[in-house]
């Protein structure tokens, strides 16, 4: 089994609907311009309200990738 490198960065996605759809977000978003994502964590879930109402999901998603050598 050859040693690899990962890179870990930390995305947002939101939703208006759900934590998961927001996560998904990130995740599909995130896709389109890192190649070899691997591993997501969901790190943080919080809520935007607007006039008392729930308004946005929002996910902190850290995402790992792996280096090409």
């Amino acid at each position: 089994m050859s040693e690899s490198v990962y890179k870990v960065i930390e995305v947002v996605g939101t939703s208006t609907e759900s934590w998961e759809k927001a996560a998904t977000n990130a995740v599909e978003v995130a896709s389109k311009s890192i190649n070899n994502l691997r591993i997501a964590e969901i790190n943080k879930l919080d809520l935007k309200i607007e006039n008392g109402k729930v308004a946005a999901y929002r996910a902190r998603v850290a995402l790992s990738f792996k280096y090409e050598s």
